[in-house]
């Protein structure tokens, strides 16, 4: 207290108004320095929130403050290249023949005769009576005769067949048999065979099937329900003998049969001389 009394009002006194007026100084400097410093941070926050507006992000302002909005960025335009399209192919027109060939195509024209409509049964094979008047042994095959057939035509047939290990050759001589005339004629060891002998057949045996007394060199096989269509050369690569031999049969009273038909010349039963229940070739 004493000190106080002595000493205070007299700092007061003889300091007092140097004081005040530094203090006044400073304080105006500052918030000079301040709003410098406040004007520099705007600029800057400025700065970084048009960047983070041109980068895309949304800027969201804190409640009660002011955020100077910038102007509105142009957005970037994307310039496409030019793509040139690839220039149209007009349709090449085809010259007026053509074109009226395309409209109308001609139909294919069948087989003379009209052969490919025709069913593959034994309709289409020309089976004849004949007589076998020479039979000699093939010159160049051991197991082949070489036979001089009479079936009715100006001339005699030469028909090829594999029976020298079945029939002798004094059997051969004048024998009446069934010739199928219509297959395609076929070199057999470079001699041509023009028909085929019909024969009852198995593994083990084979003989010639025997016409009906009476017929002569000529006279038509005929099976009733399957009149002869057509006696035209068979096509091999059509395979027509191949498709109705397998029912050719021989049954266990020695006739001929094609599924269980009868072959007939003029109405009688052709046979084989003592084969049953086999196979015909």
């Amino acid at each position: 207290s004493g000190i106080n009394a002595e000493y205070g009002c007299g700092i007061n006194a003889e300091y007092g108004g140097t004081l005040v007026k530094n203090t006044a100084e400073y304080k105006k400097q500052l918030l000079a320095d301040n709003r410098q410093l406040k004007d520099q941070v705007e600029r800057a926050k400025k700065s970084l929130y048009d960047a983070e507006i041109m980068n895309g992000r949304k800027q969201v302002p804190l409640p009660g403050a002011t955020v100077a909005k910038p102007a509105a960025a142009t957005p970037p335009v994307a310039i496409k290249p030019a793509v040139s399209e690839p220039p149209k192919m007009e349709p090449k027109q085809q010259p007026k023949k053509q074109q009226k060939k395309a409209a109308t195509p001609k139909a294919v024209k069948p087989a003379a005769g009209g052969t490919e409509a025709l069913p593959v049964d034994v309709s289409r094979l020309d089976m004849r009576v004949a007589l076998i008047k020479t039979a000699t042994r093939h010159p160049d095959a051991d197991g082949l005769y070489l036979e001089e057939v009479e079936v009715g035509e100006e001339k005699p047939r030469q028909v090829i067949s594999g029976l020298v290990k079945h029939i002798p050759i004094e059997e051969m001589q004048n024998r009446p048999c069934i010739l199928l005339c219509n297959l395609k004629p076929a070199k057999m060891r470079g001699i041509m065979s023009h028909a085929m002998v019909m024969c009852a057949s198995t593994p083990e045996k084979v003989e010639i099937l025997a016409p009906p007394a009476g017929s002569k060199p000529g006279d038509k096989v005929t099976v009733e329900g399957y009149p002869a269509t057509t006696m035209e050369q068979l096509n091999p690569k059509k395979k027509v003998f191949e498709g109705v031999q397998p029912d050719f049969l021989v049954s266990p009273e020695g006739h001929a049969l094609y599924k269980g038909v009868p072959w007939k010349v003029n109405g009688e039963v052709i046979t084989a001389p003592s084969m049953r229940g086999c196979g015909i070739k």
